[in-house]
Order: structure tokens, then C-alpha cells, then sequence
């Protein structure tokens, strides 16, 4: 399934909506739906922040597919991408009391599995539901 939402931070709403109706059709357990709510929404915020620049003219793609032992998220933005490994690690001292940082940590944390294309416009996140 695929949809696709403006860059507008109130459209996260849209996603959080879209992964209940998940969790309800497939009765995946609390703590894996948490999972699946944070991992994803800190991706498309990012999609919509850093990917798109808040321009409501460019859409963030959220692509899911369903499976017996897991679900899998691809989201991507129309922006030039980022060098995944170049992002500082937020757990450092001396990145402790910054703002930003956190929302890969937490990707990375949550799924069972998250992969970047190479451009860095778009990543996939794997959550195990068995």
C-alpha cells in the first residue's frame, strides 16, 4: 500500500492514524506498536523537515507491506538526501544537550531493521510482529 502526504508537520496525524488501523487489523502487541508509531513518525518528520524543507508542494511517499512475521515502511522525500553515516551520535557528551540528532537514533533503536538507499532520500524501516 502507498500513500502520500504534503510536508506539513499537522499531516503526521495522517500516519499516526494509518498505523492504528494497522495495529488494529493485524493485533499487533503494545509494545511493538510503540515501536512502529515513534520509529515511523520520527521518519517522516524527518522526510518532511530535512528531506522536503517544510515546502507543502512536495509530497513524502509512506509505502507498507504486510506480512505473517513482520511489517515494512519505506518512506521517502523528494530532497537530495544525507550522508547517513556523517550524523553525529546523540548519545556522545558532547552531543547531549543538542536539540537535533535524536529521531535516527530512535529509527535505529525501534525497527528490527532500517536501510538507506544510497542518495539518502529514502529509508526502510522493518518491524518483526512474531
Amino acid at each position: 500500500m502507498k500513500i502520500e502526504i504534503p510536508s506539513k508537520i499537522e499531516k503526521l496525524t495522517e500516519i499516526e492514524r494509518l498505523i492504528d488501523s494497522i495495529s488494529e487489523t493485524v493485533n499487533i502487541s503494545s509494545d511493538i506498536y510503540a515501536n512502529i508509531l515513534v520509529g515511523v513518525t520520527e521518519a517522516v518528520k524527518n522526510a518532511i523537515i530535512h528531506g522536503n524543507d517544510l515546502d507543502p508542494q512536495k509530497n513524502v511517499t509512506i509505502e507498507y507491506a504486510i506480512s505473517q512475521k513482520f511489517i515494512t515502511f519505506k518512506i521517502s522525500d523528494l530532497g537530495d538526501g544525507f550522508d547517513y553515516y556523517s550524523i553525529p551520535d546523540p548519545t556522545l557528551p558532547e552531543n547531549i544537550e543538542k536539540e537535533t540528532g535524536r529521531g535516527l537514533f530512535l529509527m535505529n533503536c525501534l525497527s528490527d531493521e532500517v536501510v538507506y538507499n544510497d542518495t539518502g532520500n529514502e529509508v526502510s524501516l522493518k518491524f518483526f510482529i512474531n
